[in-house]
Formats: structure tokens, sequence, C-alpha cells
């Protein structure tokens, strides 16, 4: 099962992501938790202790561990087997295997072709080619998937919470994923409060878009504030087991 997730920065995009990691790593024995927006902090929040997360160097960053798999010289693989190769730029939680990718660079005085190139061939190896539950935290703008590697997508999901700016944005990603070729994409509404801000997400998309909603929770607000937080543990975990079948259910059981 593969799954991308995204939405507009702030909407807790990334707190979803980190308990629906730890919710699948309870029935799957390896997850592969994906960290592809270079704002987020995955890595922290799926329970990785704070130096060693604030320690873990980016893929397209790993440059000599790079050339020991697509060359060395001035000519490079471009589509290098990483099948046995994957989890050497893996960071090992129990049975989550962390990779933070990095931002795709762009000009500039250092050519970074070999790396990008590199960091296609990795998330088409994940989402192609890997049997295992993979769960990608992207950013709003999907950068890292291609029409290439997006048709390995199961199910994207876009975290929405009950504003326009949050809504407008969710949209915007729905139809870029669409057009690269993801043909299921739903909606998550988060930090809920009332029932006016449930309906306000219901009327803004279509039926059966949206695939369920997660209430407002003050101890995750208030985590924010504090350093090795577990944010995605108590009650949201628990919802997040219901929603965790909602998309089995989605993708065939998987």
């Amino acid at each position: 099962m593969k799954l991308a997730i995204s939405g507009k920065g702030g909407v807790g995009k990334t707190t979803i992501a980190a308990a629906l990691i730890k919710s699948f790593a309870e029935t799957h024995q390896t997850v592969y938790a994906v960290d592809g927006d270079p704002d987020a902090c995955l890595a922290a929040t799926i329970g990785i202790p704070g130096e060693k997360a604030a320690n873990i160097k980016p893929v397209v960053e790993m440059r000599d561990k790079i050339r020991t798999v697509s060359g060395a010289g001035a000519y490079y693989v471009l589509n290098p087997k990483l099948d046995d190769t994957i989890d050497d730029f893996c960071h090992v939680h129990g049975n989550i295997r962390f990779m933070r990718m990095g931002d795709v660079k762009k000009g500039g005085s250092e050519c970074y072709c070999r790396e990008n190139t590199f960091l296609s061939a990795l998330i088409s190896s994940l989402l192609l080619d890997k049997d295992e539950v993979v769960i990608m935290d992207m950013g709003a703008g999907i950068e890292h998937l291609s029409r290439g590697t997006a048709k390995g997508v199961d199910l994207m999901l876009v975290v929405v919470e009950p504003s326009l700016n949050s809504v407008n944005t969710a949209r915007n990603v729905m139809k870029m994923a669409l057009d690269l070729g993801i043909n299921k994409v739903k909606i998550i509404g988060n930090k809920i409060r009332s029932d006016k801000e449930r309906e306000f997400i219901e009327k803004s998309f279509q039926p059966g878009e949206v695939l369920g909603f997660l209430a407002f929770n003050n101890t995750i607000w208030e985590s924010g504030m504090e350093p090795d937080s577990n944010a995605t543990g108590g009650k949201l975990l628990v919802g997040m087991r219901e929603v965790r079948e909602k998309i089995r259910g989605e993708v065939g059981g998987k």
C-alpha cells in the first residue's frame, strides 16, 4: 500500500501522517515513512528522539552513498537498481524505516543532476517495486512525484482544516494529483470543533470525497510548545485506526 499525504501548511498534515505511520506499524511488519516535505518534522513526530531526528541527513545530501550506487565518475546510471540498497538510506525506528528526502535542488553554482536523478529513482523504487506500506508526507506542491512515480500511489490524502485557504489549497492539490494520474484522492477534515465546521468541509467537496474527520485536540496543540512530545498518542491514534481501516477499504484491504 502506497499513500501520499498533502495539504496546506499548518493543517496538521505531518501529525496525521505520523499517526497513520504508527497505526500501520501496528498491523504491518515494515512501514516506510518518507518525509518529502522540506519544511516538515516527520522524524520527531513519529517518535525519533529530537537530537537524532535533527541529525538525520536528507537523502539528496548523501553524495558519497549516492555515488557508490549510481557511479562515481563523470557518467552515472540513470536508473540504478535500488532494491537491495534502499534501507541504507533509512533510519530504523522499530519496524519503521524513516527516510528524509530533502528538497529537489534547482540551479545554482553546484550541479545536483546526479542527486536529483537518484532521488527520482529512489521514489520510483519505493512506490513501484516495494511490497511494504509506504507513507509519504508531501509538501502542498507534491514536487517529488512525477507522472511515472504517481501511478504507484494507491491513495492520496489531502488534509484540510475548516478555512477557505485550506480548502482552496486542497482543491489545487487534488487537481495536481489527478493530472499526474493518481486516481484515488480523498479529504481528511482536521481540527474540527463544531458541527458547523464539519458541514463547511462537507459542502466544500463532492459527495464521497471526504474520507473522515478528526476533532481538534488541545493536547496536540499544546505539544507544539514541547520538545520531543509524543503528539500522535492517545485519542488521535485511536481515531487514526478507524481512518486506517477506511483506507484499507478504499485500496482493497492491503
